[in-house]
């Protein structure tokens, strides 16, 4: 009788764990990244009364079974099931990121790497991506020699709003080209004005500045299809020529003078410098040069080339060079004009010729101002982008997960964070890109806890019922007890 009461009581003892492990799953329904555990039971220790015995030859006598009286239950092992994946939640967040596929994020909280499913971030007031309780999102920073890259390396903290990444360092303009379509039988070609080409361009501080072109008909060429650009003033934001300094004497008198700027280089390969003049009285800017012949084809009207044609078999020139020479010297970049995008059709007399910053091919060198942080992305790959208001954008770091031999094996310590065991498998300290194995990140979705409530209930009625037999088989033994004392009465 004493045995059955332990038995009834070892019953409880794991019926009521049961109850715990199913009242913290419910109670995390709506956990971000919470994972559920389960609970699997396991019958303990044997009394033998009787041993088995075989059979015997000799006497005939068959062989008998043991005959065992169990001791109850006892709590076999609490699996979270880990490898579950819960439903997402959108958020439409730049910082809520889901892991679609194996792994975890890596965080750390000052005492070590841990291990979430949870990917709600935010930035501290130190510009660096952690999760709501605190712990530092780890990840790859970006190459020291390749800024368009990260480096697989030891992980470490992602800094992705620092002082330094707030604003975006400007670009002197180092590629241009010119589009459209030039009519030999534009009236403008043949005026004094010529057919204006307006190309905007930035230097080494993200000034930017707007350079006056005007294209010519080439009289002096015997061909029709011959034309030349010549270059009419430089002005920046203002308006102002870069050329002219505004003079004010104490009387009122204005009057012009060159400024710092005095000439620029246009033409091939370092092109030719040209001094500009500058009346003293109106401040007119006066550019004398011949200008540089622009090649079409009469019969198809396709570019032939620019500057000169070549000779024999070589390549025509499809570029010009432009500088403007300053103090400091390195404050204007050479700009390469590229003009292989130009037509010569007939339109009805109307030309339209436009300046594009940027590489003919790819639109590299366009050059910009100074930029300011104004929106943060992160792609499928988990590489953390900055947005910047003058188009820029630049790579701050990429987030990478940690992926285990066994998951399940991982301890959980709260705040939706593991620590990885002797039976999980350890980490390596760098951690996977999430694609290096076909998986991704979602941005603005998080993923929800994967507990399933109908199962929870189910589990609860039987977990119950468990309960509520154990203790029965107490009262049952307690009556038989009872009924043994009376014997005596």
């Amino acid at each position: 009788m004493m045995r059955s009461l332990y038995s009834g009581v070892s019953g409880l003892r794991v019926h009521q764990t049961k109850m715990d492990v199913i009242g913290n799953n419910i109670s995390n329904v709506n956990t971000v990244g919470f994972k559920s555990s389960s609970v699997t039971f396991s019958d303990i220790l044997y009394q033998t009364t009787k041993s088995a015995s075989g059979p015997n030859a000799e006497t005939g006598v068959a062989g008998t079974n043991a005959t065992q009286i169990g001791l109850g239950a006892t709590l076999s092992s609490i699996t979270t099931n880990i490898g579950k994946v819960g439903g997402s939640q959108r958020t439409d967040n730049a910082f809520d990121v889901m892991i679609e596929g194996d792994g975890f994020f890596v965080v750390n909280n000052g005492n070590g790497n841990y291990f979430t499913r949870a990917g709600s971030f935010q930035v501290d007031a130190a510009g660096t991506l952690c999760t709501a309780t605190g712990a530092k999102v780890m990840g790859w920073q970006v190459d020291k020699n390749n800024p368009n890259k990260t480096a697989m390396d030891t992980v470490s903290e992602l800094k992705v709003m620092s002082p330094e990444n707030l604003i975006s360092e400007p670009k002197g303009t180092t590629n241009s080209y010119l589009t459209g379509n030039i009519d030999m039988n534009d009236t403008q070609l043949t005026s004094d004005a010529g057919r204006p080409v307006s190309m905007s361009f930035y230097d080494n501080l993200g000034n930017k500045y707007n350079a006056s072109f005007k294209i010519v008909k080439d009289e002096a060429a015997d061909s029709s299809s011959q034309f030349k650009i010549k270059l009419a003033d430089i002005t920046d934001e203002s308006g102002d020529s870069i050329f002219v300094k505004k003079v004010v004497d104490d009387d009122g008198t204005v009057t012009y003078e060159a400024s710092s700027i005095e000439s620029f280089n246009f033409g091939l390969e370092d092109g030719d410098n040209t001094t500009v003049e500058v009346d003293e009285k109106t401040g007119e800017v006066k550019i004398e040069m011949t200008g540089f012949d622009i090649f079409f084809n009469g019969s198809t009207g396709e570019f032939r080339g620019v500057g000169e044609l070549p000779a024999g078999d070589e390549d025509p020139n499809e570029s010009l060079s432009f500088k403007v020479n300053s103090d400091p010297a390195d404050r204007f970049p050479s700009i390469d004009i590229n003009f292989s995008k130009l037509t010569m059709f007939s339109n009805s007399g109307k030309s339209s010729v436009v300046a594009n910053r940027g590489n003919v091919e790819d639109g590299t060198g366009a050059g910009n101002a100074v930029g300011e942080l104004s929106g943060v992305s992160i792609d499928q790959a988990g590489k953390i982008y900055g947005v910047y208001d003058n188009g820029d954008q630049k790579l701050f770091g990429q987030i990478v997960v940690a992926t285990f031999a066994n998951p399940a094996g991982l301890e959980s310590v709260g705040n939706n964070m593991y620590a990885a065991t002797q039976n999980s498998g350890e980490f390596d300290g760098i951690g996977q890109d999430v694609t290096s194995a076909g998986g991704s990140f979602e941005t603005g979705v998080l993923e929800m806890s994967n507990v399933d409530l109908s199962s929870e209930f189910t589990e609860m009625i039987t977990t119950q019922r468990g309960f509520q037999a154990n203790s029965r088989i107490i009262t049952t033994s307690d009556t038989l007890l009872e009924e043994l004392i009376n014997l005596k009465r």
